[in-house]
Order: C-alpha cells, then sequence, then structure tokens
C-alpha cells in the first residue's frame, strides 16, 4: 500500500484541526447556551422573576452572537494579510480563557451586580473568538482540498454538535452526580473549568497543521489593506446574499437547542430528559451534516439546501405539539429529527458555500462576516422567543417566523449561483462569485 503524500497528510490533519477547533469551540460556546437556559437565570438573576430571569440569562446569550461578527472581522482582516493558522491559534486561546474565567466567576451574592455584567464581557469574548475561528477553521480544510470540498469543509460543521453532544454529556453527568443545590452553588461550573485540557489538546494539534497552499500561492498578489471594506465596496451582493441564506439555519439550530430546552422544562418533562433528548439529537447532527455535505459535492450546494430549508420551515409547525405533549419519546422524535436529519441538509454545507462565494484576497473576511451576520439569528431567537412566548402563551407565532425566514434563504439561494465545481485558487478565485 502507498503512504500517503504530504498533501493528503496535511488535508487530514487540516480537517481533523478544523473538527477539533469547532468542537472545542463551541463546547464552549454551547455549554453557555445550555446553561443560560437551565442554570444562569437563577444563579445571576435569582432577585428577578423566574420568566423575567430566563429572558435575562438568554439575553446575555445574545450578546456572544452579536460579538461574532465583530471577530470574523477582526480575526479575517489578519488572516487574510498573514494567514489562516495565526489566527486560529489567537482564536483558541481566547476561547478557553475565557470559558476558564467563567467557570470561576463569582456570583452575585459575593459581589453584587458586577457578576452578571462580567458574565457579559466573558460572553462578548468568546463571542469574537467563535467569530473568528469559523472562517479560518473552514478555509484550513477547503483550502487543502482538492476534491470534495463539501465533505473536508463539512468538519469544521460537524464540530459544532459535536461541540454540543460533549458540553450537554458533561452538563448533564455533573447534574446528575449531585443535588440540584450542589449544582446551582457550584457543580455547574466544573464543564467550563475542563475547557483547559481541551485547550490543551486543541493547541497540540493546531500546530502541526501548515497553511493552506491556496493563501502561500496567493502570497505574490497583495491583499487589499482592509479587506473588510474590499468585501462592502466590491461584494456588497455576495454578503447579502450569504447572510440571507445561513440566517434560517442558524435560527432553527437555536430554537432546537436553547429555546425548546427550557420550554420542554416548563411543560414538565424533567431537565435530565430533555439533556439525554439534545444528545441523541447532536449526535445524530454529525452524522447528518457530513452525510448533506459530501451529497453537495455531487447535486451542488443548492438543491439540497433548498430542501433542507422546505423541511424545516415545515417542522416548525410540529417541533411545539411534539414537545407539548409531554411524551419523552415524542420529544426525542422532535429534536432528533429537526436537528439531526432536517436541520443538517440546510446547514451542512454552508462551510463549503461560504468559502466558495469569495475570493481569495478577502475570503476569510467575506466568508466569516456573511456568515456570523447570519449567526446573530440564533442569538436573537431564543430571546425574541421567549418574549413572544411570555406575552402570547402560544407558539404558533414562533412556528410561523421560523417558516417565513426558511423562505428567505430559499429566495436567496435561487439568486445566488451553483458554486460546488469552483477552483479556490488561479485565476477563477480573484473575483468572487458574481
Amino acid at each position: 500500500m502507498t503512504a500517503p503524500g504530504p498533501a493528503t497528510t496535511q488535508l487530514r490533519r487540516a480537517a481533523l484541526s478544523s473538527y477539533l477547533g469547532s468542537v472545542i469551540e463551541y463546547y464552549d460556546f454551547l455549554l453557555y447556551a445550555t446553561a443560560a437556559a437551565l442554570v444562569f437565570g437563577p444563579v445571576f438573576f435569582s432577585g428577578l422573576d423566574p420568566v423575567v430571569g430566563t429572558i435575562a440569562s438568554l439575553g446575555t446569550l445574545a450578546t456572544g452572537y452579536l460579538a461574532r461578527p465583530l471577530g470574523g472581522i477582526l480575526f479575517g482582516h489578519f488572516g487574510d494579510r498573514v494567514g489562516r493558522k495565526k489566527m486560529l491559534i489567537t482564536t483558541m486561546t481566547l476561547m478557553g480563557v475565557a470559558s476558564v474565567l467563567i467557570g470561576l466567576l463569582p456570583t452575585p451574592a459575593q459581589i453584587g451586580a458586577l457578576a452578571p455584567v462580567l458574565l457579559v464581557v466573558l460572553r462578548v469574548a468568546q463571542g469574537i473568538a467563535v467569530g473568528g475561528e469559523w472562517g479560518g477553521a473552514v478555509l484550513l480544510s477547503a483550502e487543502h482540498a482538492t476534491s470534495r470540498r463539501g465533505l473536508w469543509a463539512s468538519f469544521t460543521n460537524a464540530g459544532a454538535p459535536s461541540g454540543g453532544v460533549l458540553s450537554t454529556v458533561v452538563l448533564a453527568v455533573t447534574a446528575a452526580t449531585m443535588s440540584e443545590e450542589a449544582f446551582l452553588s457550584w457543580g455547574w461550573r466544573i464543564p467550563f473549568l475542563l475547557s483547559a485540557v481541551l485547550l490543551a489538546l486543541g493547541l497540540f494539534v493546531r500546530s502541526r497543521v501548515e497553511e493552506t497552499p491556496v493563501f502561500r500561492a496567493g502570497i505574490a498578489e497583495a491583499p487589499p489593506a482592509f479587506p473588510l471594506l474590499d468585501v462592502l465596496r466590491h461584494h456588497p451582493r455576495v454578503l447579502a446574499l450569504s447572510v440571507g441564506i445561513g440566517f434560517a439555519a442558524f435560527v432553527v439550530q437555536a430554537t432546537i437547542t436553547t429555546f425548546s430546552l427550557s420550554y420542554a422544562v416548563e411543560a414538565g418533562i424533567a431537565r435530565s430528559t430533555v439533556l439525554n433528548a439534545l444528545t441523541a439529537s447532536s449526535v445524530a447532527a454529525v452524522a447528518g451534516i457530513i452525510g448533506w455535505s459530501a451529497l453537495s459535492d455531487r447535486l451542488g450546494r443548492r438543491p439540497v439546501m433548498i430542501a433542507g430549508a422546505v423541511a424545516c420551515g415545515a417542522w416548525a409547525f410540529a417541533l411545539f405539539p411534539l414537545i407539548r405533549s409531554g411524551s419523552t419519546a415524542l420529544l426525542v422524535v422532535a429534536v432528533v429529527v429537526g436537528q439531526g436529519l432536517l436541520h443538517p441538509a440546510l446547514y451542512g454545507p454552508l462551510a463549503a458555500l461560504y468559502t466558495e462565494l469569495f475570493a481569495t484576497r478577502s475570503r476569510y473576511t467575506g466568508a466569516s462576516l456573511g456568515y456570523q451576520l447570519a449567526g446573530t439569528g440564533a442569538g436573537f431567537a431564543p430571546l425574541a422567543f421567549a418574549a413572544i412566548y411570555g406575552a402570547t402563551g402560544g407558539t404558533l407565532a414562533i412556528s410561523v417566523i421560523i417558516a417565513a425566514l426558511c423562505l428567505l434563504t430559499v429566495v436567496c439561494l435561487a439568486l445566488a449561483p451553483e458554486t460546488h465545481r469552483r477552483s479556490l485558487s488561479g485565476p477563477e478565485a480573484r473575483v468572487p462569485v458574481a
């Protein structure tokens, strides 16, 4: 058997690095989301009415999503000018440190109102880190790949539910091994402190990956002094379409992984049961993301994603009645089908699509900014949906909003060109897709 060549070895290392980096980043980021839905309300906002406390807790969650575009701009700027790898080392370190500090954060009983303020500051740091991580991780895989770009780029997106599984399992095990009083007092900190171990592993793997050949080949052509201005001035249509394409994917993701948690608990389903169902759906999502992304290499990005958007829009009307039934089996069906089967068709191919939409000279910035602006939907959806539910006592309006956003995705995909056969190197990669 012939040993794999250097290019193949680097591609595998890049894919592993992108996957592990995404696992670590989203372990931290989604751990916060789960904690915001189940823990931070009584811990940091205990003086408020429970419903108001939940909304306030989910409000701190939204700040991380607001900071993600800033991270995409900041790290995209330097990623387009000095390289992908250096920025990825920085983003991973920032995320790990912020998460450990959340685990060490004093409570309002100890330092008063400063506690929730510091919680928001650290959440913003998480958002900046994730905002810079995703674009670089996707490019690290996609720009090493010479074929099956959808498959290789998908490992970054597959890392998100993998990180969600890991965070949910750790949180669930921690909660199951102690009383609820002990868990709310100090047990919730353990999963955040474990980020230090994950950080050390991730930095080791990432240090073994070389800079992408596409970036090295493009060094001879000087990048723009300000990649952000290059994107905004010359490619606003591409950026706008990228935001419209991805927005619904994030709203659906946040609805299932965050808002549905608190909704299910309020419906009388045990917290541990909800976390177990979410874990099962996240495991299924890993396979779904990789499978649908690989299929998009054959059929194209648009057909797969349009099918995913239509399916998610329809599923929005079944999700809440299934959860509201109080049946554990129907809860599992609701979240596993939604997150594990339907949502991956919409979300998985995004990694390759965003890479292919932008030119090499400003690809890190353009892909990151489009993805992270779309990602703000995940930050606002739980907060907005909690407010709507609190005001109306029903979920029909929420389902209608989700379906409308899925329709927006279909329209934007119809207006965008097919990109799955586009080269990322050579003259074709010097301009974005029209």
